[in-house]
């Protein structure tokens, strides 16, 4: 009798501990995915769509903007921005798309090319975000009232840059980080529960446009942030490992330069990281090692053939796939081995798209590639023997389809300058 019990309830513990599990990987709880390297671990979407595409489930009007959405346990969380005047952060039922609450507060301000910029960051209690004007705020997801806020301008006496603030929170332990770029606080680390300054960093140059992500270099953890260039030289960036527990750095590296850096670096095996930025940066790959304590940094390749302005680059099978855009030239999707070679660009080779500055999601072995500026959204196969397209749909018109997207659950969140909608794209 006992042994059935135990096995009954065993039974059902197995199924909880696994119905959780799934619901985890389904998150999407920050900027970039689960991982911040924009890969989703969901499995059985679609491999091919109708010739109108995915099912529209539901769509949202939104302001202007570029900030993408995260999710979280069901709820969608997205900072929106109205008429130059007010930041909204909204949550809404992944679901059906129904506004559960919001919270908004005044943000006065106007930039160039108005709006919102990043993702907020969604822990187990609280949604961390920047609004384009400074306002570093932390929202008790219960509650729906902030717990602390503060703005990075005022609190490090800085002037709005040309852009705005353009800061995705990374959480480390009971921290969470963000770089206000100011010259004694370059990257700045804050305890979670109060908002309090735990520690800040030196400069690594002038003001730039890229986040910090906390990634694992040489068994460390560590933050990692791109500093940005003076145009024209003088004034040299650089990029650095930064001590998660005092701020300090734990290596330099000051090869590749760029005077508006946006992608972040990409972590790839053996303690690589890939460096890629528009405005004729190029890329760059080095390696990063730690031998009794002291760190040194090694540059495997510098090359002009791969420049992403805007978006992060794709990880998969031992290769990189980039949309290679910037103001300088459009190469389109491009495949790029480790060792710094093109393996193939569309530009080239299919019909000469290029998807302009948008966006790439993979999951399932499929990368999801956004037109920046058609709206059409393609389904690729990641392959190094040459591009190859599974399906096509056009899902937005407008101008500037910048914002990255999101998937949580086979639901696929894009957004343009108007609104958001969320596709099905789980395979029934």
């Amino acid at each position: 009798m006992k042994s059935t019990v135990f096995m009954k309830y065993g039974f059902w513990l197995a199924v909880i501990v696994t119905l959780f599990s799934v619901c985890s990987q389904a998150d999407w709880p920050q900027f970039q995915g689960p991982n911040r390297d924009g890969i989703s671990p969901e499995t059985g979407l679609l491999r091919t769509w109708p010739e109108e595409g995915p099912k529209v489930l539901w769509s949202l009007p939104l302001g202007a903007g570029y900030g993408s959405p995260s999710v979280r346990d069901g709820e969608v969380y997205i900072l929106d921005r109205v008429d130059d005047k007010q930041d909204v952060l909204r949550c809404l039922a992944l679901d059906t798309g129904k506004e559960l609450w919001n919270y908004a507060y005044d943000a006065p301000g106007d930039v160039s090319h108005n709006g919102s910029r990043t993702a907020p960051t969604v822990d187990e209690r609280c949604v961390f975000s920047v609004g384009m004007v400074g306002d570093f705020v932390c929202v008790d997801r219960k509650t729906h009232q902030p717990v602390w806020k503060k703005n990075l301008l005022t609190e490090f006496q800085m002037k709005a840059p040309g852009w705005g603030v353009v800061q995705a929170p990374s959480l480390y332990q009971d921290l969470v980080i963000v770089a206000p770029m100011a010259q004694d606080a370059y990257v700045a680390a804050f305890k979670r529960d109060t908002g309090d300054l735990v520690w800040k960093t030196a400069s690594l140059g002038p003001l730039g446009y890229s986040t910090p992500v906390v990634l694992k270099l040489a068994g460390v953890d560590q933050a990692v942030m791109i500093g940005a260039c003076k145009k024209g030289g003088g004034n040299p960036g650089k990029v650095a490992g930064i001590s998660l527990d005092k701020g300090e750095f734990l290596w330099t590296y000051d090869g590749f330069q760029c005077h508006i850096p946006i992608p972040y670096p990409t972590v790839l095996p053996d303690d690589r990281l890939f460096i890629t930025g528009g405005y004729g940066a190029g890329s760059a790959m080095i390696q990063v090692k730690q031998e009794n304590g002291k760190f040194t940094v090694k540059e495997l390749f510098k090359t002009d053939a791969c420049s992403s302005q805007i978006h992060q680059p794709i990880f998969y099978k031992d290769y990189l796939y980039v949309n290679s855009n910037s103001n300088e030239r459009e190469d389109g999707m491009l495949c790029l081995s480790l060792d710094g070679q093109v393996k193939w660009k569309t530009r080239d080779t299919w019909s000469s798209t290029t998807f302009e500055r948008g966006n790439l999601l993979l999951a399932d072995g499929l990368i999801y590639n956004l037109d920046g500026k058609k709206g059409i959204l393609h389904l690729v196969e990641p392959s190094p023997e040459g591009y190859k397209e599974l399906a096509q749909a056009k899902i937005f018109s407008g101008k500037e389809i910048w914002a990255p997207m999101a998937l949580s659950n086979g639901k696929l969140l894009l957004r343009n300058q108007e609104e958001m909608k969320c596709l099905d794209v789980k395979n029934p």
